[in-house]
């Protein structure tokens, strides 16, 4: 199989694809959403530590507040702080019996698509950690969790990441174009899962870290970088990247974990979770990852056994989607430097 035809065919599968969510990153400029984050730690008998933090999505912020069960009430005026992407409250609730079977409500949030992580942990050494999402916007707190159920947690929100990480999505898509075989294509995309699993794993234990903003500008850049190199292959050329897909798949693999990471450290990830919460969410990137590969060749299976044979155009959509998805995120998220 030629470069060329190969990447005629696979550009087909994924037009319908691309074509269904271009909208949607667009409107997100591919940033993925982040949850929201409430973290409530015991300090004496019935008091406890609320922090509510809230993200801030296109310069708004997630219009969200926390409602507790009767009885429950502050002893503390709230704290407020404002950083880059999120608004941190904090303050001291007191309940008037176990907190354990209280009911908090999160007012606003089914107007929204944004998840929240609770975490709750007690002086006994109990802890819980689940999602509240806007489908039923309210929780009843446990105190009894296992080992499974926390891992359950955070590998949804590995899922979740990488399926609204749209700029990470159209990498792969590039990826895929420019690949010659089914061989290659499990090379390419194996080296660029332990690239990105490697850096995840280290801005996640603190021993390496990105700025956001640079780190967005230089995703879309090597979306831009993938773009440039379909053209080169629909015009018959060959470069080192057409050649070795998967050695630039692992460098710019080290890049994307920087991205998948902060998905992780967003929610305020508390020291404790942080090696079954690292394996779980690095897992479930992983099952969203493959799970859109193999919807594209499945996409594939079925239009070539139905014949479908798409105008010459459709060949060649998706390859400019790359590119000039990747040249727009580059050149917004360049200007957000300054």
């Amino acid at each position: 199989m030629s470069h060329a035809s190969g990447s005629c065919r696979t550009g087909v599968l994924l037009l319908g694809f691309l074509i269904s969510f271009l909208a949607a990153c667009v409107c997100v400029s591919a940033h993925e959403i982040r949850p929201a984050y409430l973290q409530i730690d015991q300090i004496g008998q019935n008091r406890f530590n609320v922090l509510w933090r809230t993200p801030i999505l296109s310069g708004m912020r997630l219009p969200v507040l926390l409602k507790f069960s009767d009885g429950i009430k502050p002893v503390t005026e709230q704290m407020e702080r404002e950083l880059s992407d999120s608004v941190i409250e904090r303050n001291v609730i007191e309940s008037p019996g176990e907190l354990a079977g209280q009911r908090i409500d999160f007012v606003g949030l089914q107007a929204t698509i944004t998840d929240v992580l609770v975490r709750v942990s007690w002086l006994d050494g109990r802890k819980a950690t689940e999602f509240v999402r806007p489908a039923q916007p309210w929780i009843e707190l446990s105190d009894r969790q296992a080992a499974w159920q926390l891992a359950k947690t955070y590998t949804t929100l590995g899922i979740e990441h990488i399926l609204m990480g749209f700029d990470h999505l159209l990498f792969v898509v590039g990826l895929m174009i420019i690949v010659s075989s089914t061989r290659s294509l499990i090379k390419t995309i194996t080296a660029f899962t332990v690239a990105h699993s490697i850096t995840l794993g280290l801005a996640t234990l603190g021993y390496a870290w990105v700025p956001a903003d640079p780190l967005n500008a230089a995703i879309a850049l090597s979306i831009l970088f993938l773009g440039v190199e379909v053209v080169r292959l629909w015009r018959g050329q060959t470069s080192f990247t057409l050649r070795h897909p998967w050695i630039v798949a692992f460098a710019f693999g080290l890049l994307h974990g920087f991205g998948f990471a902060s998905g992780l450290t967003a929610v305020g990830l508390p020291s404790s979770d942080i090696p079954l919460a690292l394996l779980a969410f690095n897992i479930g990137v992983e099952i969203g990852q493959l799970a859109f590969v193999l919807l594209i060749l499945l996409l594939h299976r079925a239009l070539r056994a139905l014949q479908f044979d798409p105008p010459r155009w459709a060949s060649y959509a998706p390859g400019y989607l790359v590119g000039s998805l990747g040249a727009f995120w580059t050149i917004e998220r360049t200007l957000m430097l300054f």
